[in-house]
């Protein structure tokens, strides 16, 4: 039976539920030393010394590295080259690392950091999107605060809401939101003899890394190898930040030349790490009186933080889904990152994507609401289709399930039974329905285009088990096992023989970063080549064996070679092939290079083909609000999602069930606070509100394919796209129970009474 499609067992699932997983604190090295940050105590200000005496003086203490100990370049090299990996002159958000305390252990380098002393003039800091826009607000970066910003024009939107017959501006506001992952940030340097620099991390993006580190040092990038070890979870907020660890620990290590561990507590990684971007969207749109679309013109601002990381491109795909997954001739989008003196923010599943989401499917459902008309059927009048272009001007040719995941999600919850106005609402608990559809652009798109590729070698062993290396990382998601049962496939062997190791940028090239829901299609992709070249030595041994004509004649599947005329006839066992293919000395290793669709951006005016493909979902949330306290209970969620074809229909399953649960979070109850110098105040698990078991929903996942031509086996990406719409789903059934419309989340009890 052939593995995709199948829901096979993780590969990793036995040692994470019994221990035996290791992680990066778990690890150890000869001679190990321990490394604790010092940070910022305020938000913006000059760094004119620090004072490390006391420091120093503590028994167990080896050194105190600043900024002008950084032996290479000491700037985090990412898409804008601002971040540095210490502060140097200036402090620029309350946490920025300052400097490095490294002890013989852990204990004495914390009781150290505490006696280090900056001397630190502060300035007023920036704190919000509004502040930053103001003219008189400092200058943080250039002369306007904005660290990218982007444009799409198409048609004549003036014209069109000119005759538009309905026009509705409303702003909408969504919060920072924590990662919140399983293990928090940590990474182990080890230098080796000529000069070379080991790290071992909890990371998504190795190549990354690599390249921080090799920047930090100011070594050749032969000299640095970086080892993803067993990762406890990501979702984004390992993509770029581990840069930042990694680096701080290698520069020690090089300085000292014995090894280093850097292990993050929650309540740093909470302060330091990036978050996703708070964000500002304004939305004017115009309908006929139908409720098509006719018009639309949207601001979006998200919060940057203090350096730009990897807002650019978060943005970037923020802008192209600002409408949602709608017919729109006339459209005109701006967007802007804005920087402020508060915690840099990166990449969060979703990418840019949640915050108009939810501005976006919040106004359909006022637009529904005004006109009266059924919220699902407003969405089924606008929604794209084959032949539909979307507001890049990119014709939706293939693989487009939204109509089809609109009616089963629908149907699912039985929205026809359930849905009715809010004013037919009544009692002190009142039930509510909600809807949302997205599409999600798979891939880094045309933003990211030059990144686009993958790599995957894979090598027969003489036993006949297949060892497969990948650029893209398991962090939680399931990858390995995916990634196993398309290797397997390809090659056409059973999946119990196939391993697929962890990263290790020694094994294969820089195959960019395990963002944008790219793993499955890239590393897929790129494992279905090895397998293909793999194969085609195999095919020539099974022709001989079965006195077929040529190999054009003959297969291998699950195991065995068969005669494709004759499938059920006689076959030729994997393992005897193997055997003749060593004793022929054939080459029994592949690699396997992908390069994703081509993509186009005009940055005039924001048209062109922006993703190669797009994933399509529907949710609908039904809740119920104590309108006397306010309390909101998320009862179900019922999701249909396309992903082109299910590899692992339980990890599919898996996925929407867990990105639901954090959308629960991001629609109630989710949010990190500062006060008026910029402190974060809420940098603990105790004052950060996650949801628990006791918040989980009834959950009903839909699989709908439509597969994706260029996909592997049909697939697309698809992990992040389950957070995705959750919230404005919300959003619309508390607003069908209540009545009242929350614009800026997270929807607390104190907003509804």
């Amino acid at each position: 039976m052939p593995a995709v499609g199948q829901s096979v067992p993780r590969k990793d699932a036995w040692d994470k539920v019994t221990g035996k997983a290791l992680y990066v604190d778990d690890m150890s090295a000869p001679g190990l030393l321990h490394a604790v940050t010092v940070r910022s105590p305020v938000a913006y200000g000059d760094l004119k010394g620090i004072d490390a005496s006391r420091a120093l003086a503590v028994p167990g203490v080896v050194a105190v590295l600043t900024a002008k100990d950084v032996p290479g370049r000491n700037i985090n090299p990412l898409v804008i080259d601002d971040q540095v990996f210490l502060a140097d002159r200036e402090v620029r958000f309350w946490g920025e690392p300052i400097a490095l305390v490294v002890a013989e252990t852990l204990e004495a380098a914390q009781a150290a950091a505490e006696m280090v002393k900056p001397d630190i003039t502060p300035k007023k800091p920036v704190l919000s999107i509004r502040d930053s826009l103001k003219p008189e607000a400092p200058r943080l970066w250039k002369t306007d605060n904005v660290f990218s910003a982007y444009t799409i024009k198409k048609g004549d939107v003036a014209a069109a809401f000119a005759r538009a017959a309905k026009v509705y501006e409303r702003e909408y506001e969504t919060p920072y939101q924590e990662h919140a992952y399983l293990e928090t940030n940590g990474a182990m340097a080890v230098p080796g003899p000529e000069d070379q620099m080991t790290v071992y991390g909890s990371m998504q993006c190795p190549f990354y890394v690599h390249d921080a580190v090799s920047q930090i040092l100011g070594l050749a990038r032969n000299k640095v190898r970086i080892i993803q070890t067993t990762t406890g979870g990501g979702f984004g907020g390992k993509e770029d930040f581990p840069s930042v660890v990694a680096g701080q620990a290698a520069m020690a290590a090089k300085i000292l030349q014995r090894p280093v561990k850097l292990i993050f507590k929650r309540e740093e990684d909470i302060i330091a790490s990036s978050k996703r971007h708070p964000s500002l969207v304004k939305m004017k749109v115009g309908t006929d009186r139908e409720g098509r679309l006719v018009a639309a013109d949207i601001s979006y601002y998200v919060d940057a933080g203090a350096y730009a990381t990897l807002s650019p491109i978060v943005l970037w795909r923020g802008t192209v889904h600002a409408l949602g997954p709608y017919v729109c001739d006339h459209v005109l989008i701006k967007s802007y990152a804005m920087a402020t003196n508060k915690v840099p923010c990166g990449a969060y599943r979703g990418f840019g994507s949640p915050q108009v989401i939810l501005a976006g499917e919040s106004m359909m459902d006022e637009i529904a609401a005004d006109l009266g008309i059924d919220p699902v059927e407003l969405r089924r009048r606008n929604a794209l289709k084959l032949g539909d272009c979307t507001v890049t001007n990119q014709k939706i040719d293939q693989s487009c399930g939204l109509q089809e995941t609109i009616e089963k999600a629908t149907a699912a919850a039985e929205w026809k039974a359930k849905w009715q106005a809010p004013a037919a609402r009544t009692g002190r608990v009142r039930p509510g329905i909600g809807v949302s559809t997205i599409y999600y652009g798979v891939g880094l798109g045309a933003g990211g285009k030059h990144l686009d590729r993958a790599g995957a070698s894979m090598a027969i062993q003489k036993d006949g088990t297949v060892f497969c290396a990948v650029g893209n990382t398991e962090m939680g998601q399931g990858a390995r096992t995916v990634l196993s049962q398309i290797a397997a496939d390809a090659l056409g062997v059973p999946y119990d023989l196939v391993n697929v190791i962890e990263t290790d940028t020694a094994f294969v090239p820089d195959s960019g970063p395990t963002v944008a829901s790219r793993t499955t299609f890239m590393s897929g992709n790129a494992l279905v080549a090895a397998g293909k070249e793999l194969k085609g030595r195999l095919l020539p041994i099974v022709q001989e064996k079965l006195g077929a004509g040529s190999a054009d004649e003959v297969d291998l599947a699950d195991g065995f070679g068969f005669r494709k005329a004759d499938p059920r006839g006689k076959k030729v066992p994997y393992l005897d092939l193997v055997k003749e293919m060593y004793a022929r000395r054939l080459m029994p290793s592949a690699f396997g290079w992908f390069i994703a669709p081509d993509t186009s951006f005009d940055k005039e005016n924001g048209q062109g083909n922006a993703y190669f493909c797009y994933s399509w979902c529907t949710n609908v949330a039904e809740v119920e609000v104590d309108t006397e306290t306010g309390e909101v209970r998320v009862v179900r969620v019922t999701s249909a999602h396309d992903m082109g074809k299910a590899i692992n229909p339980q990890q599919v399953e898996g996925q929407i069930q867990g990105g639901t649960l954090q959308g629960v979070g991001y629609a109630t109850m989710e949010e990190i606070k500062h006060d008026a110098e910029g402190r974060l105040l809420n940098n603990a698990f105790a004052t950060y509100i996650l949801p628990t078991i006791e918040d989980a929903p009834d959950l009903r996942p839909i699989i709908v394919e439509h597969p994706y031509s260029e996909g592997p086996y049909g697939a697309k990406g698809f992990g992040e796209v389950p957070l995705m719409g959750i919230a404005p789903a919300i959003a619309n059934a508390v607003y069908n129970a209540t009545g009242k419309r929350i614009r800026v989340m997270p929807i607390k009890p104190e907003k509804l009474v």
